[in-house]
């Protein structure tokens, strides 16, 4: 493996997360502020780790299926970003 292969993973892992974030929450987006924007990172943040390991252990499991298993794992890191805005504008 690529020693640049897991950093690459999580950069456009990272990238698709946000894009989703983004386009699911525009007005919570739009209306939060630097700190609600950086605690929903944060929660994408500690997710992180337990995602990327489902990832690999999904590709490995059924490499046929990993373009899903990555899309999956966006969602996962998204909706944690998603729960924290939603709430806090609660």
């Amino acid at each position: 493996m690529n020693a640049n292969t897991p950093d690459t993973l999580a950069t456009k892992l990272a990238e698709a997360a946000l894009t989703i974030l983004v386009r699911s929450c525009r007005t919570e987006v739009a209306a939060a502020s630097r700190d609600d924007l950086e605690a929903a990172c944060a929660a994408m943040r500690a997710k992180a780790r337990p995602v990327i390991d489902q990832l690999l252990d999904d590709a490995r499991a059924a490499p046929w299926a990993a373009e899903n298993a990555f899309r999956c794992a966006a969602l996962d890191l998204a909706h944690a970003g998603i729960q924290v805005l939603k709430d806090g504008r609660n």
